[in-house]
């Protein structure tokens, strides 16, 4: 994943970072796929047991990096940008590209992991630009006439490059609460950057998380309480050059207006990542068919629509 994307979401800051009764007994912070990552675990681990999953954690964000970067000249998904062909499916690709599809599916391809193209040409590329390419500006290719895959392999019917920019954080967020959980690790807290996941205890503790507000940084504008599950943001007022921000219509070339912010919660972070983008394209009412998922939206004008079910106050 590419370092332009550090700052592209309302971090849904941890209110307190955090307060008690939610102290961690193990906390550290890093710097993964071009964002800042923190994870807190709620219970005793020991030092060698730590220091093994610090280990593995930074050794799976590397490789998630080296495979997924559109950023990275190294990376897998620069490899397909240069030649179509048939290429070995890395093993934790296929959950994701099946929810890009089924985000496809549900928008009409308006989310669509082909937009990497336009997302260049409009001046996030590798060299972080910002300096729109308007003559190049085109439709990205249909999923149907770009690729195909199975649970192994993956074709590429024609050079394309990929960006899984709207997904691809809270994926991430989900592989490492699964190595955590491998491990023994039942009550933690993983943030990437405003990507977030938690799990409870026994007690079932909520973790209080500001909501920031679109338009200064330094305040917010509700708190969330989450028992468990995924909370993510998406807003362009962190990551915005000339007319656009990181949320690019892949048929009109222009980023939307409309809406100041969203925040989604859902069971797994890679769904509340995908759908804090979706709902830019499609009504929470048309997505709601598809997916099951609590959801906040704020209009350009600061009006409100929130879920009944979405787990926040707001001031």
């Amino acid at each position: 994943m590419p370092s332009p994307q550090s700052s592209n979401k309302p971090k849904p800051k941890l209110a307190g970072q955090p307060k008690a009764p939610l102290q961690p007994q193990a906390q550290w912070s890093f710097e993964g796929i071009g964002t800042q990552w923190w994870i807190g675990l709620y219970q005793s681990v020991g030092p060698d047991t730590l220091k093994s999953l610090q280990t593995e954690i930074a050794a799976l964000v590397e490789t998630f990096d080296a495979t997924y970067s559109r950023f990275r000249s190294d990376s897998l998904v620069t490899t397909w940008s240069q030649a179509a062909g048939k290429y070995e499916l890395p093993a934790d690709m296929l959950p994701l590209l099946d929810m890009y599809k089924r985000l496809y599916d549900a928008t009409d391809g308006a989310v669509t992991p082909l937009i990497g193209q336009v997302m260049s040409d409009a001046g996030y590329d590798a060299n972080y630009s910002l300096q729109p390419k308007p003559d190049l500006l085109t439709r990205p290719p249909r999923w149907e006439d770009t690729l195909r895959y199975d649970a192994s392999t993956i074709e590429i019917l024609r050079p394309a490059l990929l960006d899984f920019g709207a997904a691809g954080k809270g994926y991430l967020v989900d592989l490492l609460c699964e190595l955590l959980e491998t491990n023994g690790v039942r009550h933690y807290c993983v943030d990437g950057s405003g990507d977030m996941r938690y799990r409870s205890g026994k007690a079932g503790e909520p973790l209080a998380v500001g909501l920031e507000h679109p338009d200064d940084p330094s305040q917010v504008i509700g708190v969330a309480r989450l028992i468990g599950g995924a909370l993510c943001g998406s807003a362009g007022n962190r990551r915005a050059w000339g007319e656009y921000t990181h949320i690019i219509d892949p048929f009109t070339q222009a980023s939307p207006q409309h809406l100041k912010a969203v925040w989604v919660t859902a069971a797994t972070t890679m769904l509340a990542d995908g759908l804090a983008t979706a709902l830019y394209f499609a009504a929470p009412e048309k997505l709601q068919k598809h997916f099951r998922f609590e959801y906040t939206l704020i209009n350009a004008d600061m009006t409100r629509l929130t879920s009944d079910a979405f787990p926040a106050e707001f001031f």
